[in-house]
């Protein structure tokens, strides 16, 4: 029961192969011609969809070894992402359903990254689920396969959104979360004490007050010394940085896990590559006497393989849609596995 699997949703176009035990293929054509931009620009990335999506897909069915009609189902991201990214993945599916008479299966993005897990593992149900990415921030209760509940989530900023943001008023080129990380590594994270917002507030996040005061913090130094500053101190800046906003992501997972009583913990979306969060979520579950899983690097960030990895589970309970499946920009519940 082989998946097909296709993402478009933001600035990668990527398709892969899962057969619900192991991952047959995966491929990932990603944009370069954003960085000028200092963020995505949504007519570039969904013109790019256009160029290489055939041949990303065609590479994708041949790595796996397989044929189309070894295929069970054609599953594709149909939102959370840019309208117009969206649109080319989703049409182009439609299209192969019906070129190849096979099924297609709606993947709504944030559940992907839940089961990115599952691509190299299978964590114990039920779980608590931190999703953590540059557009959403936001932590589950997952009861069992496709039954989520949403326990909180951020009320302006995501925290990759975040990192991007003040790594911009830093001089940093975009994205900056992974360069935010890689020189925090080297810095000293109590080099200047940044907020923690919503500490006491529930499960719910709250990113653009540290954003904010980064904002503040640099203003203060006069203008003509600021980038002498930032360039002596960048590596503690960062450092400083992180620990704000990864210090609120764990306290708010390790309310969780206590609130359910799990005792598996899934960290996934592209912030979870971050090395600091990474650390804290590992001594977080020492700590609680819980498994910690954090899907590869390469599963983290924007991918197929975890579309194609839901879309397998969607399978599997029988849960396909038809053609007139629609794209959605924003999360929508209705469209979400509850």
């Amino acid at each position: 029961m082989a998946v097909l699997g296709i993402e478009s949703s933001c600035d990668e176009t990527a398709a892969a192969v899962y057969d619900g035990t192991r991952l047959l293929s995966s491929v990932i054509a990603s944009q370069t011609d954003h960085i000028d931009f200092g963020g995505i620009v949504p007519e570039l990335a969904s013109r790019a969809h256009e160029r290489v999506i055939w041949r990303t897909v065609a590479k994708a069915l041949s790595d796996s070894g397989l044929g189309r009609e070894d295929i069970e189902a054609i599953a594709v991201t149909e939102g959370p992402g840019l309208m117009g990214s969206l649109l080319v993945g989703l049409c182009f599916a439609k299209g192969l359903a019906i070129q190849w008479n096979k099924p297609v299966i709606g993947v709504n993005h944030i559940d992907a990254h839940i089961y990115a897990t599952y691509i190299d593992e299978k964590p114990q149900l039920p779980f608590v689920s931190l999703v953590v990415s540059g557009g959403h921030t936001q932590i589950f209760h997952v009861t069992r396969p496709l039954q989520h509940k949403l326990m909180g989530q951020t009320r302006d900023d995501a925290a990759g959104e975040a990192f991007d943001k003040i790594g911009k008023l830093l001089g940093l080129a975009y994205p900056a979360g992974p360069q935010i990380d890689r020189l925090a590594r080297e810095g000293d994270p109590s080099f200047y004490d940044f907020p923690r917002a919503m500490m006491k507030k529930g499960l719910d996040f709250s990113f653009s007050g540290l954003k904010t005061s980064v904002l503040y913090y640099l203003r203060d130094v006069p203008e003509q010394e600021r980038p002498a500053f930032i360039n002596e101190h960048l590596r503690d800046l960062c450092a400083s940085i992180s620990a704000a906003i990864t210090d609120v992501l764990i306290h708010k997972l390790r309310q969780a896990v206590r609130k359910t009583g799990v005792k598996s913990v899934i960290i996934a979306g592209g912030v979870s590559a971050n090395s600091m969060l990474r650390e804290k979520a590992r001594q977080m579950a020492l700590e609680l006497g819980a498994s910690l899983h954090i899907p590869h690097p390469k599963y983290c960030t924007d991918n197929a393989a975890m579309i194609a990895v839901t879309g397998w589970f969607k399978v599997r309970e029988g849960m396909f849609d038809d053609l007139q499946l629609r794209p959605y920009a924003r999360f929508q519940w209705d469209r979400a596995i509850r």
